[in-house]
């Protein structure tokens, strides 16, 4: 069970290059998602994880929004990149996008007020738990996927589209889709740097 837990770790990849041919049904991307979301872990067990998956139609409206949001700031003479990145992600089978409820968070903060300050950080600390898991649990099912971070210039127009509730703050949005072309190689910095024992 290690081993094949470490290597899902090892396999998960940003993947840029998806296509929107199913790997799996519909119906297992949101078992994935809501196995993910009830067991991942969050401080004082606070479950303020909140996700929407968006699918088919939904999700070439997400990266319509983003391109056409990125159009009002980056300069027109230097937006082709962008709208190369913005093709790769629409030509995806589906998008997650990772909120956190922040009235649950400021509910914690006046409960335990010794660890107000405290509760923003593990909250953003048990999103990226989520993101981890939600990664590579669809890398497990074939699919590739990335990470990318468009909030919070996307945020009031995804809260309108979607109805989602004012409260949810916007942290990631994961495209993803058949891989069409792995990743590359990775380079790892030495561990003795990164690592300590003591014993």
């Amino acid at each position: 069970m290690s081993k094949e837990f470490f290597e899902a770790i090892k396999n998960r990849r940003s993947v840029y290059v998806i296509s929107k041919e199913a790997v799996v049904s519909d119906e297992r991307i949101q078992e994935i998602v809501n196995e993910a979301v009830k067991h991942t872990p969050s401080s004082f067990n606070s479950q303020s994880a909140r996700v929407v998956v968006l699918l088919g139609e939904q999700h070439d409206k997400l990266w319509n929004i983003t391109e056409n949001t990125l159009k009002t700031v980056v300069p027109a003479d230097s937006f082709a990149p962008t709208a190369e990145k913005m093709t790769l992600f629409r030509n995806g089978y589906g998008t997650v996008l990772f909120f956190e409820d922040q009235a649950v968070i400021e509910g914690l903060q006046e409960s335990f007020a010794l660890y107000a300050d405290n509760f923003p950080i593990w909250s953003n600390q048990s999103s990226g738990m989520h993101q981890l898991v939600v990664w590579t649990a669809l890398e497990i099912e074939g699919f590739g996927a990335s990470l990318q971070h468009y909030n919070p210039l996307i945020d009031d127009e995804v809260k309108q589209t979607w109805n989602i509730p004012a409260s949810w703050k916007l942290l990631a949005q994961m495209p993803f889709g058949k891989t069409v072309v792995p990743a590359g190689e990775k380079e790892f910095q030495p561990l003795e740097d990164r690592v300590l024992v003591f014993k």
